[in-house]
């Protein structure tokens, strides 16, 4: 419950930029935003640690630390708390020698799940019945013995009846709309499994609300904008969901990966 978290967060953002001489105004400038974007988190989130809403492993995450680099611009600013991510989604694809994969999402769906957990296990059961409705008249009503509309979907693509390999984009309602641009991406526009997910998205909200990442093409925006789609920037990029993928080459049986910029994701071999 101290403030020395607020060092080390400064520290994680300043890690991503370049610093050669002290005396320099870029320098300087930064270190007080980034000191400000600190100070900002851990006067919002930093309290008894057994009564933190948001952990400090979430606080001092590295790709946290990188979104809130984005944030430090040519002039000063007024800081605003951010928004680090919490608990969530697990996906991972796996494969071996024999062309065996697997394609697995795990997730109790908020916090702990129903906080429920079978004895003797350590196994938390999920709490995805919140997504039932309680209209009487619609299909997905609250009933007993019966499974709730929800978003776990891990992919796998193949090619005439033949596997190509495991993928997900995990991250809530995001998941079907990162398989379509994901799928695209390498099915339309060539692109390999890591192209595919490093390019940028964007997530329909509702309505016509369209969030986009910071890096979208501006000149795709004023476009969109055009055609009657609102557009909002969103600098929270772990929001566009968060993917893993693995190829096999169909002839040569070679692997292919791609992990995802937008979170903690890694590729290991064997």
């Amino acid at each position: 419950n101290g403030q020395g978290i607020v060092a080390l967060m400064a520290l994680n953002i300043l890690e991503n930029f370049e610093f050669k001489d002290r005396n320099l105004v870029s320098t300087c400038h930064k270190q007080i935003e980034a000191m400000k974007l600190a100070f900002a988190d851990g006067l919002k989130y930093v309290a008894d640690p057994s009564t933190m809403k948001t952990s400090i492993l979430s606080l001092l995450s590295k790709n946290y630390a990188w979104q809130r680099s984005k944030e430090i611009k040519l002039k000063a600013m007024l800081p605003t708390c951010g928004k680090p991510i919490g608990s969530g989604t697990v996906y991972l694809a796996v494969a071996d020698q024999w062309g065996n994969m697997v394609s697995m999402i795990q997730s109790n769906y908020m916090g702990f799940g129903s906080g429920l957990v079978v004895p003797h296990t350590g196994i938390s059961l999920h709490n995805r019945g919140h997504n039932f409705s309680m209209d009487a008249n619609h299909d997905n009503v609250l009933a007993p013995g019966k499974r709730p509309y929800h978003t776990i979907i891990p992919g796998f693509l193949t090619k005439g009846h033949q596997p190509v390999g495991p993928f997900g984009v995990m991250g809530g309602f995001m998941q079907p709309q990162g398989h379509v641009q994901v799928l695209m991406n390498m099915i339309d526009f060539k692109h390999d499994p890591q192209q595919a997910l490093d390019a940028p998205r964007w997530q329909w909200m509702e309505g016509k609300k369209v969030t986009v990442e910071p890096d979208f093409p501006k000149t795709l925006i004023h476009a969109l904008e055009k055609k009657g789609h609102e557009i909002v920037v969103d600098t929270n990029i772990g929001s566009f969901g968060r993917g893993q993928i693995i190829f096999r080459h169909p002839k040569t049986g070679v692997y292919m990966g791609g992990t995802e910029k937008r979170c903690d994701g890694t590729i290991a071999g064997y």
